[in-house]
């Protein structure tokens, strides 16, 4: 091939390698010089250096699931990993952070030849939250925080360092379930910090114990004995039922439940009922308050006066045996005595002989004091009483022994006999002293 043949090529090699270049660079600078604006802001900017170590400001760009991108100045941007975000675990970058926000951040590594620029705003985040949790620890001031997980035995939360929050420290009552407290924001306290071991420990309970005492004092000390107020029940025991009144329980013991006889407070009340209550003893220094319900609903006394009169006869319930009668229901709550000795025409021992609880029975009302809450029954005065026993005659005595006859003239038992022996005896000797005179 000539001299100039390959002059010739050579030229022409260089003229497309020049026109690719070209065409190279309009293409990569087409998409910038479509955003003049863009263009714009990066005119006179000055490129900063950075090495691992420095502490660097700049602003989030750009957000992807397991990173976010930050400008920071340098030649490229900068990337901080999801585990850099936060001290906690995150579920994607945007639960930490998001675009246009103002970030600090340490500088982990720096690769020009890769242009690999990574960050961290846990480090940063870290080092500043320490120095406040001490200051929080040290005044017991309460703080706001949202609960960035739900683990086992607690609850996680960012407060720069990771946060524990144990089941026992969130509520002031057991909490089964804690799967829906991811997200919530709680006051909390912080308890334990040891920074050496990176562990603090946040209660939520004593925020909630120290407003619930504050609340109760004040309540408590607004109530009056007597006063009748709404309340809500909110659990139920064997012994009684716990009724909120303004944020404060007070328990209704099951004798104060209801007018008539209580077995257990489920069979009169539920969870979540209203309820009318008047306060029995108010106790600010033991923290307890005394309600009853049946208090503050008119007495079966009350009303019964216009259903119970002096020599009625009524069913009623056998409710109570005691030694000396029973005691029976006529209306539900109202209770009259039948003495022992008006339970039966005859004799018994003890009412248990003829009576049992439960047995329904017809009495006559003898005396009725609705004042004293007193009515006197009889049982026996609805019965018949029983013909009496005729007693058995007395047996005449068919052979009797014959008097025996003494064998002496001059003595008669009988009256007739006994006088003629006496005048004849003593006749003449009347006559002498007659004779005398």
């Amino acid at each position: 091939m000539s001299e100039e043949i390959k002059n010739q090529e050579a030229a022409a090699n260089v003229e497309n390698n020049e026109a690719a270049e070209v065409t190279e660079a309009v293409e990569t600078a087409a998409p910038v010089a479509s955003n003049e604006e863009e263009v714009t802001s990066q005119e006179g900017l000055e490129i900063i250096s950075v090495k691992k170590g420095d502490t660097v400001k700049g602003t989030i760009v750009k957000i992807e699931d397991n990173q976010a991108y930050v400008s920071i100045g340098y030649k490229y941007d900068g990337v901080i990993p999801i585990r850099e975000l936060s001290s906690v675990q995150l579920d994607n970058a945007a639960a930490a952070v998001e675009v246009g926000q103002e970030v600090e951040c340490k500088v982990v590594s720096v690769n020009d030849n890769k242009e690999s620029l990574v960050l961290s705003k846990r480090a940063i985040d870290s080092e500043k939250s320490w120095e406040d949790l001490e200051k929080y620890f040290a005044s017991q001031e309460v703080i706001e925080v949202t609960v960035a997980d739900v683990v086992k035995g607690g609850l996680v939360a960012d407060v720069g360092a990771r946060g524990f929050i144990p089941a026992s420290m969130v509520e002031r009552h057991f909490v089964e379930d804690f799967s829906d407290y991811k997200g919530r924001t709680l006051r909390v306290k912080v308890k334990e910090l040891d920074r050496e071991n990176s562990k603090v420990i946040l209660s939520a309970k004593e925020v909630l114990e120290e407003e619930f005492e504050a609340n109760k004092q004040k309540i408590m000390s607004e109530l009056t004995e007597g006063q009748v107020i709404e309340g809500t029940v909110q659990r139920l025991t064997q012994f009684g039922a716990f009724v909120d009144v303004g944020g404060v329980d007070g328990l209704v013991h099951v004798s104060e439940i209801a007018w008539n006889h209580v077995e257990k407070p489920s069979d009169v009340v539920s969870e979540g009922d209203k309820v009318t209550v008047k306060v029995l003893k108010v106790d600010p220094e033991k923290g307890k308050i005394s309600l009853s319900i049946k208090a503050a609903a008119p007495g079966p006394w009350d009303s019964a006066a216009g259903k119970i009169n002096i020599g009625d006869v009524v069913t009623g319930e056998v409710k109570r045996l005691v030694n000396f009668g029973a005691f029976v229901e006529l209306l539900p709550g109202v209770e009259g005595l039948v003495h022992i000795s008006q339970i039966s025409h005859k004799h018994i021992g003890t009412p248990h002989e003829v009576l049992k609880e439960g047995q329904e029975v017809q009495v006559k009302v003898l005396d009725f004091n609705p004042s004293e809450k007193r009515v006197s029954l009889s049982i026996k005065e609805t019965e018949e009483a029983p013909a009496p026993t005729a007693r058995p005659e007395r047996r005449e005595k068919q052979d009797r022994a014959p008097k025996e006859v003494l064998n002496n003239p001059n003595v008669s038992l009988s009256n007739e006999g006994l006088s003629f022996t006496l005048a004849e005896r003593f006749g003449d000797k009347l006559d002498k002293f007659k004779g005398n005179n």
